[in-house]
């Protein structure tokens, strides 16, 4: 019989005032991933003063949580205002006390203050709200502010930039829980875009830059389709109509990366998708999602994701384990 899995506590922390869209992101997105049909994450939101408190639309909502909900949680996320405010003291205790304690620590927006003036942003990749982060510079020098990002991770403690970009860090925590399999799922289940990482080194996690245009969507979604064939810029180009040129600037300009680093990109998430949903031989995962043979693979995932193919696998795998 399958071991039940203990769903993940998330406390979403909520100031006063606070952004309605901030707060209904992780609840949208962290309630759709299921784990074997059962819930992946339990969402609790609270704030300092329980009770009616103010959101920037104007209106007011009832929290009926404290921060006691903090002192349980495995994941303390707190959401912003998309304004300038001050702290309040009894959260960046209880964040504080989180963090010393293990536990992974997030932001949306101008909720990055709150951790900052924790102490935890210091020595640290963090992001913000773009409107805000001239000052959280100001106001906490000692962090490495990184304006041109979506979300930043920086060992346990992530950040992320105003609104949708919230979004995508709460993806990116989906699929560093529980793999990119899942983490698609809620993004279709959702209606968003799929989880977009970039770059990683050792302890920062950039994002690809959203999609902002459609003149290479058809050829991104060709491309999709077709991700086990050898594809070079000139078959792109060739599918667009336009000359290479031509398609690495507008690519560049819808997608925030040159074409070929977006196929590699898609093409790793494939792999992934394929080592969690299914038990095909290293070799076939590599060659159905066009990265060639096993040594390539290999050598691009441990790049990405720290794990080799196999631990990949074992750790992420969504096929039923028999056993009684």
């Amino acid at each position: 019989m399958p071991q039940q899995r203990t769903p993940h506590r998330v406390a979403v922390v909520a100031p006063s005032r606070v952004s309605m869209f901030n707060l209904a992101i992780p609840e949208l997105l962290f309630d759709r991933a299921r784990i074997d049909g059962a819930p992946g994450y339990e969402v609790t939101i609270c704030t300092p003063d329980p009770g009616p408190i103010t959101t920037t639309g104007g209106l007011d909502l009832y929290v009926g949580r404290g921060l006691d909900a903090v002192d349980t949680a495995d994941t303390v996320l707190v959401a912003g205002t998309g304004e300038r405010y001050v702290p309040d003291p009894r959260t960046v205790t209880a964040v504080r006390a989180a963090a010393e304690a293990g536990r992974r620590v997030a932001s949306i927006c101008s909720g990055a203050f709150v951790l900052a003036e924790a102490g935890l942003l210091d020595g640290r990749s963090a992001t913000t709200y773009w409107e805000l982060a001239s000052e959280l510079r100001e106001r906490y020098p000692s962090l490495d502010l990184q304006g041109d990002v979506l979300y930043v991770q920086d060992g346990r403690v992530l950040t992320s930039s105003g609104y949708a970009a919230g979004i995508d860090m709460c993806l990116h925590i989906i699929r560093s829980d529980y793999g990119a399999a899942v983490a698609n799922q809620v993004a279709r289940l959702a209606l968003v875009a799929p989880v977009r990482p970039g770059g990683q080194t050792q302890f920062t996690h950039t994002p690809l830059p959203p999609e902002r245009g459609t003149a290479c969507a058809d050829t991104r979604g060709w491309a999709m389709r077709n991700l086990d064939k050898p594809l070079t810029l000139t078959d792109l180009a060739r599918h667009a109509g336009v000359s290479v040129r031509t398609l690495t600037r507008r690519f560049h300009a819808e997608s925030g990366v040159s074409p070929l680093q977006w196929l590699l990109h898609q093409r790793i998430e494939r792999a992934r998708e394929l080592l969690e949903t299914t038990t095909l031989p290293m070799d076939q995962v590599a060659r159905a999602c066009g990265l060639g043979t096993a040594d390539s693979l290999r050598a691009h995932l441990v790049r990405r994701t720290g794990l080799t193919p196999s631990a990949y696998r074992a750790q992420f795998t969504r096929l039923t384990r028999a056993g009684g």
